[in-house]
């Protein structure tokens, strides 16, 4: 009996599940995410960055609206389908964009965001999506800006075939 009792309290033991906490920033951002939503992808001013994680199904899609004249972030959106970190991400790579310059953003890294929310290793996959989400936002906006400039350079002349 004694023996029933002392090997069922070592697989107890052994079989203890302990609890995974995430850092108080990943529960703020998680409960409290900031900027979500979408802007309209066919906006001119707006840049679309659309990542994925197949290892892990992680999703985002992270938004830039510019001003064209100063080449400022003045507002960021996200949707995210993925864990709290991957969420949490997003939320702290749309504050960090905001009021800030393009080329100022290209350089946010994923190991500055990973080390701000605390992320585990196993974890550091949701920052590394933040940062390609926002190089993603980043190329689209100037591809549309690129088409738009070309665009407006042919119209004189598309209005002087017309003539």
């Amino acid at each position: 009996m004694l023996r029933q009792l002392v090997s069922k309290r070592l697989i107890t033991q052994r079989t203890k599940i302990l609890p995974r906490f995430y850092h108080e920033k990943v529960i703020d951002h998680f409960n409290n995410p900031r900027n979500v939503g979408s802007f309209d992808k066919n906006d001119p001013t707006v840049g679309t960055g659309l990542v994925g994680a197949p290892a892990c199904g992680d999703v985002m899609k992270l938004q830039i609206k510019v001003d064209d004249t100063t080449g400022e972030i003045i507002d960021a959106r996200f949707k995210t389908f993925g864990c709290g970190s991957a969420i949490a991400s997003s939320s702290v790579a749309t504050e960090w964009v905001k009021g800030k310059q393009m080329e100022e953003v290209m350089t946010i890294k994923n190991t500055e965001i990973a080390k701000h929310l605390s992320l585990p290793p196993v974890k550091l996959h949701c920052s590394m999506l933040a940062e390609d989400a926002i190089k993603a936002a980043v190329k689209d906006y100037q591809i549309k800006r690129a088409k738009s400039n070309v665009d407006s350079e042919a119209e004189p002349a598309v209005q002087a075939a017309k003539a």
